[in-house]
């Protein structure tokens, strides 16, 4: 089945490179979405000779990643494996995404909490898990975690509205509603830069976001 790597990436020209020569190795379509980047990111990924596409401000994580799965769809994609493009996730796990999402809908990817997790992301991804139990009835390891696979029939269920780091969340939300199917993978994540990514004003959105998402059922 024809399967598409989407990544987004923002001011990310010190790791781009690599991630897309990695995942080369396993999956020859991609498609790294630039959003808004102020560095170099866009023309380093343009010379991979892979679909690049690029949002001329910043508009979030969410929103760029919406752009690429869309294009994937429209490349007639079958399967989507997601990716963040900071070389936190190894791209040797997308066969194991891949041969896992034979049997579910949905596979997420979840980080094994060691001590190279900075303490407030340990405590605000608990916390997320169980709201998220506790809403929807889903009871996955790790929320937060942006490694995905997904057939394109789930993406058309689950495709997010959010733009920043709630879509995370609300595709587990989206899962839940749809009475989807789903497996769980463990990753090994490196955290070069313990302030990037979910801060505590994002993870007291997604809280609130959560609880929205659930009345508007």
């Amino acid at each position: 089945m024809k399967t598409f790597v989407v990544i987004p990436a923002h001011n990310e020209e010190k790791h781009i490179q690599k991630v897309i020569q990695e995942t080369k190795k396993h999956c020859e379509n991609i498609i790294v979405v630039d959003d808004g980047s102020e560095d170099n990111t866009y023309d380093i990924a343009k010379k991979e000779d892979i679909n690049v596409l690029k949002h001329i401000i910043n508009l979030g994580k969410g929103a760029a990643l919406r752009t690429g799965c869309d294009y994937a769809l429209k490349l007639n994609a079958e399967k989507i494996v997601v990716i963040d493009a900071d070389a936190q996730h190894n791209p040797k796990l997308i066969p194991n995404f891949l041969d896992s999402l034979k049997n579910v809908n949905m596979v997420f990817g979840y980080r094994q909490l060691s001590k190279n997790m900075p303490f407030i992301l340990r405590f605000g991804n608990r916390f997320i898990n169980k709201t998220t139990r506790l809403l929807y009835k889903i009871n996955i390891n790790d929320t937060q975690c942006g490694y995905r696979a997904f057939t394109v029939e789930t993406y058309k269920k689950i495709r997010w509205k959010a733009s920043d780091y709630s879509m995370e969340s609300e595709m587990i939300a989206n899962v839940g509603k749809n009475h989807l199917t789903y497996s769980e993978l463990p990753i090994q994540t490196i955290y070069a830069d313990k302030y990037k990514g979910t801060t505590v004003l994002d993870g007291i959105k997604i809280v609130f976001n959560l609880f929205l998402w659930r009345l508007r059922k």
